[in-house]
């Protein structure tokens, strides 16, 4: 048994699949595996990884079926006691594997997170969430709110998976979420590293910066979450929190729909769930860390639109 599995979907990332795949191989923890799974890319994805002769990699091939179920393909071919999911656009430092499994171990953690860069172009910016000591998220729940809901700076104990509901969303966007919902629940123990070990590439193809009306699956991806958070009153506060930080963060988002009606359409809908969910939503401590005028603009739906359609305007004079 390998000590970590690296799962790979791939598609039409070519201009960044290099990189990815040299962070992999120059990993300072040798005893690892690398599942490559190309979900049917059209550009020169196959060729470039078919370059790459390491008894280390796995490599699969098949039909384009989405990033969900790709994943999920990854984790029923691992055999590593853990197991991480790079997307082949990101990379990770050399001793990401090293320093998570470590952790993992001494501590007996069955998920491991670390601090992350964004890379917008040549520019690095540093994610970093609050330390915190190995625990569950029924010993701190405040867990739920101190970490992001993305699976790619995270190792996860494999045993993790013989529960099937632990499997990520297929057919929607922003899968990613629930499923780190899942796990973190399934979850006895769980770490954090104080660096920052893994970097998340955004350039214009990335889902977080693809605006769509697939925007409107993350309504759904916050009910499936609700659905599994609300079965634990201690989580309830962490729940809300997470619900507002998620939906008023896309409701902001939508200044780049040029579509006013799809725009507002989508602020009406997230504004009535959030008051279904919580009608005193306004009062929570997520919003409490902004400045006034920005919880202002975030909690009322008049001025969320009136804020889109302004900046949309001044966007497309541009």
């Amino acid at each position: 048994m390998k000590k970590i599995s690296i799962i790979v979907p791939v598609y039409n990332t070519a201009a960044y699949l290099d990189k990815c795949l040299k962070s992999l191989l120059q990993q300072t923890l040798k005893d690892i595996e690398i599942i490559i799974i190309n979900d049917g890319s059209t550009d020169e994805s196959d060729n470039i990884i078919k370059k790459y002769h390491d008894n280390r990699i796995r490599y699969i091939s098949k039909k384009n079926e989405g990033i969900g179920k790709t994943r999920n393909l990854g984790i029923d071919l691992a055999t590593g006691e853990y197991l991480s999911f790079i997307d082949s656009d990101d990379y990770i430092e050399p001793n990401f594997c090293e320093k998570m499994y470590e952790l993992a171990t001494s501590a007996k953690c069955d998920i491991v997170i670390c601090d992350y860069y964004e890379n917008h172009g040549n520019v690095l910016k540093e994610i970093k969430f609050p330390s915190f000591a190995p625990a569950s998220l029924k010993e701190n729940p405040q867990i739920l709110n101190f970490i992001n809901l993305g699976p790619c700076n995270k190792i996860y104990q494999k045993s993790l998976f013989k529960n099937k509901d632990n499997r990520f969303v297929e057919n929607l966007k922003y899968e990613d979420a629930p499923f780190v919902c899942k796990v973190l629940l399934s979850a006895q123990k769980i770490g954090k590293i104080d660096e920052s070990l893994a970097h998340y590439v955004i350039h214009e193809h990335s889902q977080t910066t693809t605006k769509d009306e697939k925007m409107f699956d993350i309504l759904k991806i916050v009910a499936i979450m609700v659905n599994d958070l609300k079965k634990y009153d201690y989580l309830k506060e962490a729940m809300t929190n997470l619900v507002v930080m998620v939906l008023t963060d896309y409701t902001i988002a939508q200044r780049h729909i040029k579509s006013s009606a799809l725009r507002n359409q989508f602020i009406d809908a997230a504004f009535l769930y959030l008051d279904e969910l919580d009608p005193t939503w306004r009062k929570c401590t997520y919003l409490k860390k902004f400045s006034w005028l920005k919880r202002r603009v975030k909690s009322s739906k008049i001025l969320t639109k009136a804020y889109c359609f302004i900046y949309n305007k001044i966007e497309r004079r541009k």
